[in-house]
């Protein structure tokens, strides 16, 4: 998620939609109806579009294939579409073990041992997310080419044991989106950018750009994102698919390249709520060397499929902000078409005033992730195999070899991280207490005071165009910082589209809350069947 927008500057972007949804030099206001698109025509048909979880174990147990054909098959998928053809470039490295491991699980099938429902499933993972194999881990950055983690991720770990197929690492905004103000969303410089598969010269957001664009274009049914404000909920909404940031403390960050240990989280994501629980279930787990899980003891399940309910909405009570948010007319209508939906699904809709309130804390939340960016990177840097050992080294990296490393925006972010001191400074801890602390006390004063199950919005508003030479241009509606500054829940669903783009439909809700955020975006997705598969349309046309 490009940072500028909702904590650098203290507010939110202020430039009208309408604006932002057209190519970098036509400032023609795009009609959702008269505006006619090119279509790649060269899109090749695949057996497996929209397969859920469930669908393969179907096939694989009924003997229509193997875990170690699906790999194959996505493999084939993602070389035809992601490598050529449209060139998403949404998957940065694919695992070149993925068929021995694939057949592997197939011969404990036949051995008549299955893990669960993940048992052969082909993943794909972010590139800032540790695995010991032959995959690099680096954060899409140039300085950290070669890097070969020494250990899985423990949320790795937690997904082999549930006998997933890492068939590959996606592609992110480079450093998860924490190097510059000026950021194209989906950019790295290790691996080129990013396209939304719904219009290509469109931005997939990001930082978790390949996990949903990888998903969305079924290059894989589900994947693996993070988040520190909006890197999974953010390309959920623009890709059309469901995506879930976890309470901090449910899922371990350690061996995952951090941004800030108040706000990380890695998350999944995939194209029905369904999938993303079945996985959320297997990445759960208390890690001894992330003390913050501990405080999930008791709080998590392995299984989340089981507060599924297509009545879940019946009787609980939602906040929407009262204070219109922005002035697009199609988001106005889309969202109210949205609170109509919940309404008749049995919801109590209570409309107040709450975002003012946050977005007050936007200064204090990029102050301290600056802090703790500088902290977290130089740790995990100092136990790395990679080259660079620390901050300082990474940022001379960029300087040296800037023609390739910063072709287009610059490091400001790392450079400005770079000068903070430590975490005992006072500058870090007021903002740690403004930031995360009163935040706290005004969500949970808000859900005490209207007795709220969740709050509820657009996740944000159709993407904007690529954009690398001034960077993500975005609109005035987000819903990812009241979760993300807190270390609350927050799940984004399909909702519908704006001039043929996704958006999607937010509920976030206290710590620990997924089992009821999970039980009402369910009902929501089954209520709207908002999903549509992806066209690789070219471009807007002029």
């Amino acid at each position: 998620m490009k940072r500028r927008d909702f904590i650098a500057t203290g507010t939110l972007a202020t430039a009208g939609l309408s604006s932002l949804l057209v190519t970098s030099c036509n400032n023609k206001d795009p009609k959702p109806t008269d505006q006619p698109l090119a279509t790649n025509d060269a899109i090749p048909e695949f057996e497996l579009n929209e397969e859920s979880i469930s669908s393969l174990q179907e096939k694989i147990t009924s003997g229509k294939y193997s875990s170690e054909q699906l790999t194959r098959l996505y493999l084939d998928r993602i070389d035809a579409i992601d490598k050529k053809g449209p060139l998403l470039s949404s998957v940065i490295e694919t695992n070149p073990d993925a068929m021995t491991i694939a057949k592997s699980l197939d011969d404990e099938r036949k051995a008549g041992k299955t893990r669960g429902p993940l048992h052969g499933i082909p993943i794909l993972i972010k590139d800032n997310i540790d695995t010991a194999d032959k995959m690099q881990t680096t954060a899409g950055a140039l300085a950290m080419q070669g890097h070969i983690a020494k250990q899985d991720a423990f949320v790795v770990k937690k997904l082999r044991e549930a006998g997933v197929v890492i068939i590959g690492k996606t592609n992110l905004s480079e450093w998860a989106n924490f190097r510059s103000s000026k950021s194209c969303s989906g950019w790295s410089s290790r691996g080129g950018q990013t396209k939304n598969p719904y219009i290509l010269d469109h931005n997939p957001c990001g930082s978790s750009s390949g996990s949903g664009v990888a998903v969305a274009a079924n290059l894989c049914t589900v994947a693996v994102g993070t988040e520190t404000n909006g890197s999974v909920t953010c390309p959920a909404s623009t890709n059309c698919i469901v995506g879930i940031k976890p309470t901090v403390g449910l899922v371990s960050r350690s061996g995952i390249i951090p941004i800030s240990a108040t706000q990380d989280t890695a998350g999944p994501m995939g194209r029905t709520v369904k999938d993303v629980a079945i996985l959320l279930g297997a990445m759960t787990g208390i890690d001894e060397s992330d003390t913050v899980t501990k405080e999930s003891e008791g709080k998590g399940h392995p299984d989340y499929t089981k507060f599924l309910d297509a009545s879940g909405l019946k009787g609980k009570r939602i906040a929407v902000e009262k204070k219109p948010q922005g002035d697009n007319q199609f988001m106005h209508a889309l969202q109210q078409k949205a609170v109509d939906l919940l309404k008749q699904q049995g919801a109590e809709v209570i409309e107040i005033e709450y975002m003012d309130k946050i977005y007050k804390f936007n200064d204090a939340e990029f102050l301290l992730m600056q802090y703790e960016f500088k902290e977290g990177v130089n740790k995990y840097l100092s136990a790395a195999n990679a080259a660079m050992k620390n901050l300082t080294a990474v940022i001379e990296f960029n300087k040296k070899n800037g023609d390739k490393a910063m072709p287009y925006f610059k490091q400001e972010t790392l450079e400005s991280s770079d000068k903070k001191g430590g975490l005992d400074s006072k500058e870090y801890k007021e903002a740690f207490q403004k930031s995360h602390i009163e935040s706290r006390k005004v969500i949970d004063g808000f859900i005490i005071e209207h007795k709220l199950d969740a709050f509820c919005g657009l996740t944000m508003g159709p993407a904007c165009s690529i954009d690398t030479i001034y960077g993500d241009r975005w609109g005035d509606v987000f819903l990812t910082t009241p979760a993300a500054i807190t270390g609350y829940p927050h799940i984004s669903v399909p909702c519908g589209f704006i001039y043929e783009l996704p958006v999607g439909l937010s509920f976030f809700g206290p710590a620990y809350s997924e089992s009821i955020l999970i039980s009402i975006a369910y009902a929501y997705e089954q209520a709207s069947r908002n999903r549509i598969l992806p066209k690789f349309k070219k471009a807007f046309l002029s």
